[in-house]
């Protein structure tokens, strides 16, 4: 029998390494937009995150994802990413 592996990703804001379908994907597109990738699909460059406010809170006390993504994120972004994951919980 073969067992199938799990993907494993890193949070950008505790650092742990965690099953991918745990997490919440992040993404830059293409147009440089940045926004929350619920499905995990969108085109772009993406970083995960756990699914609660203290390690969105952590990554964007230490710029994570702006060093992830080469660019600096608006704070509205990371207001509305924090009301979102507030939403799904």
């Amino acid at each position: 029998m073969v067992t199938k592996r799990v993907p494993l990703r890193k949070c950008t804001g505790c650092g742990e390494m965690k099953p991918k379908k745990e997490l919440v994907r992040v993404v830059r597109t293409p147009e440089g937009e940045i926004l929350l990738d619920l499905n995990g699909r969108a085109a772009g460059r993406g970083a995960y995150i756990c699914r609660s406010a203290d390690c969105l809170k952590i990554a964007r006390k230490a710029k994570r994802l702006e060093r992830g993504f080469g660019c600096a994120v608006p704070d509205e972004v990371y207001d509305k990413m924090e009301q979102e994951l507030g939403d799904e919980q």
